[in-house]
């Protein structure tokens, strides 16, 4: 297939969120890669395999970089050269007949397409993804903007509300447009999860104050197990709180983006961990990481492995009353997690200039983001019992754990905290305790 394809229909409407909850309601976890190829052939081809795969799967376009910073003209030139070059499929530098072409016989109700970008300006990619009959992507105007670059918070700000703007009009009849905040994994690691939790939520609240009616709330796993069940259970129990019960949501959990594991058998762990804490905290949807995470960029063969290994374990999890899984969710997360999402709402009725203003003013506070518009003077570290905890909080209306005596930070403590979950993973007498019990190591994946 070549950017000259023939033209083909749009496929044909779903519901993102629908497949999800349906999914739910059958007691099945839906796994999804990140995978993205300049070439409309291999496009379709991992696309093809993603579906095929034993699993409950969503499939995934992941844009290119030039598409993703704006500079379509690159895009184009290298769609020009043959594409060999991108690592991404860039959306917007293709026609729309031949991204259908990519999605022809594949996208449709039981195969929900997400195209995932990383842009703070995404109207470009809106208009590509809806043009070429797709209606369900992600971002937001804070997490897809500080972790990435330079671009000011207010711009970010203003090109994501037409971008949700776009998504709500661009909709194809009987499409109900899903956008995923990745609010739930600013820069990744080291950020307590009452930030993450309320900046999920936020990014939710903005989407649906401009014309979103089903999104879902992400969250990356962390350091400790139980930590992470309670921050999900806290997002949970925020979301039925604070968005309007007539909005379609689910939660999705995202395994670890830190630091991975080197071992295979140590990848393997991790990512079992993270599809049974996906379905003890209720989550409806898991992105996937590979077991060569640590060395390349996974092929299409490695990440169908993740996505079977992962809807292997979580088909193996015990999961009792998902239905109800927000309904604990009261513990010292949530308290923070309320309480940041309270002050930025407190700043101002038009949520746009609030969360300006919450940054501004260094109420919201991103740990090791360097954007000229975060503050940076909170600090997050692991305690002894493995835990994320504020080191210092600066503006931000929460206090630091000074109890659990967090030293000052050298650059061999960044270090070993950035490695500490593929250190305990790769350890060979590791024993997953994130259920309660001791299991024996993985069978590894044969790649």
């Amino acid at each position: 297939m070549t950017a000259q394809a023939p033209a083909a229909p749009a496929p044909v409407p779903a519901s993102f969120g629908g497949f999800v909850a349906a999914a739910t309601a059958a007691g099945r976890l839906v796994v999804q890669p990140r995978m993205g190829f300049g070439d409309p052939g291999r496009m379709r081809s991992g696309l093809a395999r993603t579906k095929a795969a034993t699993a409950h799967t969503a499939g995934t376009l992941t844009v290119d970089s030039y598409t993703r910073v704006g500079d379509l003209a690159g895009a184009r030139a290298a769609v020009a050269e043959g594409g060999t070059g991108l690592n991404g499929y860039p959306i917007a530098a293709h026609s729309p007949d031949t991204t259908r072409a990519v999605l022809h016989g594949l996208a449709g109700p039981d195969f929900p397409v997400q195209v995932r970008h990383g842009s703070a300006r995404p109207a470009a990619i809106v208009r590509a993804l809806t043009a070429a009959g797709l209606d369900a992507t992600e971002g937001g105007p804070v997490s897809y903007c500080l972790p990435y670059g330079r671009t000011p918070l207010r711009e970010s700000v203003d090109a994501w509300v037409r971008a949700c703007e776009l998504l709500a009009d661009g909709a194809r009849p009987g499409a109900v447009p899903h956008l995923e905040s990745f609010g739930g994994c600013l820069l990744g690691q080291l950020c307590p999860p009452g930030l993450l939790v309320a900046t999920s939520l936020l990014e939710c609240l903005f989407f649906v104050r401009f014309g979103l009616r089903s999104v879902s709330l992400s969250y990356a796993q962390q350091t400790d197990p139980a930590q992470d069940e309670e921050a999900l259970r806290a997002l949970h129990r925020l979301a039925a709180e604070f968005l309007p019960a007539d909005v379609d949501r689910h939660v999705v959990l995202y395994t670890y983006m830190g630091v991975y594991p080197r071992t295979e058998q140590g990848a393997l762990r991790l990512l079992e961990a993270s599809a049974r804490l996906a379905v003890r905290s209720g989550a409806g949807r898991l992105i996937v990481k590979t077991a060569a995470e640590a060395h390349r960029i996974p092929g299409v063969g490695e990440n169908v492995r993740a996505l079977e290994t992962a809807a292997a374990a979580a088909a193996l999890a015990q999961a009792p009353g998902r239905e109800d899984a927000g309904a604990d969710g009261h513990g010292e997360v949530y308290q923070e997690a309320r309480t940041l999402i309270e002050t930025v709402l407190g700043l101002h009725p038009d949520l746009p200039r609030a969360l300006t203003t919450a940054f501004r003013r260094g109420l919201l506070d991103v740990p090791f983001c360097l954007h000229p518009d975060n503050a940076g003077r909170s600090l997050g570290f692991i305690d002894p019992a493995g835990r994320l905890r504020w080191a210092r909080t600066g503006a931000m209306p929460i206090r630091p754990d000074t109890a659990a005596g967090a030293a000052p930070l050298t650059s061999d403590g960044l270090l070993a905290a950035l490695h500490h979950v593929a250190g305990r993973y790769d350890d060979p007498r590791h024993r997953d305790r994130d259920d309660g019990h001791d299991r024996p190591p993985a069978t590894p994946l044969t790649v």
